[in-house]
């Protein structure tokens, strides 16, 4: 039974990935501290908060909109990676674990923006 943001999976999921992010790069160049780091960092966690945000708003359109800015923040999210990846800051094996990752986690997005719409039009 979902009773606030923290029980959705799709929240969860983001917390996890955004971990990996912030533990992934730690190893990356001093030089992109205020660069990469930091705009990756930002992305990641921006998914998870835009979900929680959502969640709390009373309408559900806002909670819709909120998800498609979570969404946004997981594609920026993927720029990074991509970026990453070219500078060699992380290995093929790591950027493909993150797409398996973002994959799955964006098709959940989708769907719980869609669950979320079917359940105000079931109601009415």
């Amino acid at each position: 039974m979902i009773k606030d943001f923290d029980d959705l999976e799709i929240y969860q999921l983001s917390l996890d990935l955004a971990d990996r992010i912030y533990d992934l790069t730690a190893d990356f160049p001093a030089e992109e501290k205020f660069n990469v780091i930091s705009q990756l960092r930002r992305a990641s966690t921006s998914i998870g908060a835009n979900i929680a945000e959502g969640f709390g708003r009373f309408h559900y359109k806002e909670n819709i909109q909120f998800c498609r800015q979570a969404r946004g923040s997981l594609s920026e999210t993927k720029h990074f990676m991509i970026f990453s990846k070219k500078r060699k800051y992380i290995p093929e094996e790591i950027y493909e674990q993150f797409t398996a990752n973002y994959k799955k986690l964006q098709i959940k997005i989708n769907n719980y923006i869609n669950s979320i719409g079917k359940k105000h039009t079931d109601n009415i």
